[in-house]
């Protein structure tokens, strides 16, 4: 299974063609649009979320809401386009005076500079327009395809905010509340006194001209135990996950479990002691590893934690030089969130659902989604009885 996307911040659209899902999955633009309205949402998003719907267009591989094992192709306009016609415009056209917003002073922390030196390009535009956070809503909805499979197979997957500007949720909740209360409020935060307190850090940083970042967490439940392998550096599936997150713009670090937490404790806190139990199995009686050892997945829930930097277009613009006077000036300022951690929590969701999917379907070869099943229940039986 594979995905590639295409588009711009600012043009026409953004394409998604996936390729490997299974053939008699049920499928239809509404499926995709709950994960994508999901995005859209979160206390400190800007005034883009404002002005784009994020809903999908399917234009092929599924015929009646029924997969049909093709490639599917995902559409989502840029509602914004109708603005920047002139900037981005595909065409040579003869009027090319206009202001095309060229972009000369790199901002700090973006892929401006280094990008424009690697492409050779002398409007920095060229970079940010692609390097842009908006080509995360085409990962939403290839995730939110993935999803539709994983629920088909009795696979949950939920994320939420564990900590925005060091306003932390330490909360030790079981998988319901979890699952039943991570959306319930604009900071997708389950204390929902934390949550307010998140909400203030924002407001400070807003005000201040300035961004915030913070940590999200993804749960998934019911994965089958034997995902990945031991033998080599590149089939491990925490490993796998982990560069997936981390290619999500502004995220920078990846833990499993708990997590960082593990270099204060000792092997004895954190090894999962084995126990059995001949209705389910080998288990494991805490999940202090985030449900992998030794690079595949043991049975027990996946859990990882993200941490997202604060994002660096800034209000307040940090020193930058003109690339072609090579004088100081402050960065150039784009539209942006003040925080997106919420809305990155979702993003980071549908990653971890790709790959968990990608991995289901390598591990299980099928063509259609009932021989996957199939498939997947022969093995949860030998892991049972073995």
């Amino acid at each position: 299974m594979r995905f590639l996307t295409a588009g711009e911040s600012h043009g026409p659209k953004l394409t998604v063609i996936i390729e490997g899902i299974p053939s008699n999955m049920a499928l239809t633009s509404d499926m995709i649009n709950k994960e994508m309205f999901k995005r859209q949402g979160g206390y400190g998003r800007g005034r883009r979320m404002q002005i784009e719907k994020d809903t999908v267009v399917i234009t092929s591989g599924v015929r009646h809401g029924v997969t049909l094992g093709s490639p599917i192709t995902i559409e989502v306009n840029n509602d914004d386009h109708k603005h920047w016609l002139k900037i981005m415009g595909v065409e040579v056209t003869e009027d090319m005076t206009p202001d095309r917003r060229k972009i000369t002073k790199p901002r700090p922390g973006h892929a401006d500079l280094i990008g424009g030196m690697k492409y050779r390009h002398r409007d920095l535009r060229n970079v940010l327009e692609r390097s842009s956070a908006r080509e995360t809503a085409a990962r939403v909805a290839v995730g939110a395809v993935c999803k539709v499979l994983l629920n088909a197979l009795g696979i949950e997957i939920y994320s939420r905010v564990i900590e925005i500007g060091g306003a932390r949720d330490t909360g030790n909740y079981n998988l319901s509340e979890i699952k039943s209360k991570n959306d319930q409020n604009d900071v997708r935060c389950i204390d929902v006194k934390v949550a307010q307190k998140m909400r203030d850090k924002i407001d400070e940083a807003k005000s201040n001209g300035d961004s915030i970042g913070g940590e999200v967490q993804v749960i998934a439940e019911g994965v089958p135990a034997g995902l990945g392998s031991y033998v080599h550096y590149d089939r491990k599936l925490d490993g796998k996950i982990a560069q997936s997150v981390i290619s999500i713009n502004a995220f920078k670090a990846v833990s499993f479990g708990v997590g960082n937490d593990m270099k204060h404790l000792p092997g004895s806190k954190v090894q999962d002691p084995i126990g059995y139990d001949s209705a389910i199995g080998f288990n494991r009686i805490s999940n202090n590893l985030g449900g992998f050892e030794g690079g595949m997945t043991n049975g027990m829930p996946i859990i990882v934690n993200a941490v997202m930097k604060p994002i660096p277009t800034l209000y307040k613009p940090l020193q930058s030089v003109d690339i072609v006077t090579k004088e100081v000036y402050q960065a150039s300022i784009e539209r942006s969130d003040s925080c997106a951690v919420p809305a990155a929590s979702v993003v980071c969701e549908h990653a971890v659902a790709f790959e968990l999917t990608k991995e289901i379907l390598n591990e299980f070869q099928s063509n259609d989604l009932n021989q996957l099943k199939e498939n997947i229940a022969r093995h949860n039986q030998f892991i049972l009885e073995y």
